[in-house]
């Protein structure tokens, strides 16, 4: 098993909350790695997410992904969602290579987390307008960067529900 900074590549040991990630991304920052934060429900994992994730890592030395609790997700998406559990989200998104760190937040937003964190560089989708981007003034007051990655056209967790439906009615 490859070891990174002290950190697993097994995807059971990226999940980290609270003090122990703030404190694995304070090594991070004191031998000089720059960390990328993003954030989703990842309901239903697919290859949009995928690519975005992988070039929101390409930005930095490490990516930081806060994933939403089911309890933020059925608020935000409605009481039907999500489909798949928190803790098997937060693994999936784990899972990926390019993927460091993975952190539940019960909020509806990253906001607290972001401070909390404290990464140089926070990444949304395109489709987000960057002043609209939660955690973007406290990025930047302490000289962080905001960013923006391309989606993956036609791939998106809803369309994803709707060809299913579209198959097994």
């Amino acid at each position: 098993m490859e070891i990174v900074v002290g950190l697993p590549r097994d995807p059971r040991g990226k999940l980290l909350a609270g003090a122990e990630a703030a404190q694995r991304v304070r090594e991070w920052h004191r031998v000089g790695r720059r960390t990328v934060f993003s954030n989703g429900c990842f309901d239903l994992l697919h290859l949009g997410h995928a690519r975005y994730l992988a070039a929101a890592r390409a930005l930095g030395d490490a990516l930081i992904v806060g994933v939403n609790a089911d309890e933020s997700v059925r608020r935000i998406k409605g009481e039907r969602r999500p489909l798949v559990p928190e803790r098997e989200r937060a693994e999936l998104v784990a899972a990926l290579e390019c993927v460091d760190l993975v952190c539940l937040f019960p909020e509806d937003d990253p906001g607290r987390l972001i401070a909390e964190l404290q990464p140089r560089i926070l990444v949304k989708g395109a489709d987000w307008a960057p002043e609209a981007i939660v955690g973007k003034e406290v990025v930047e007051a302490y000289g962080g960067e905001v960013k923006t990655v391309p989606l993956v056209a036609g791939k998106s967790t809803t369309r994803l529900i709707e060809t299913i439906l579209e198959r097994y009615r």
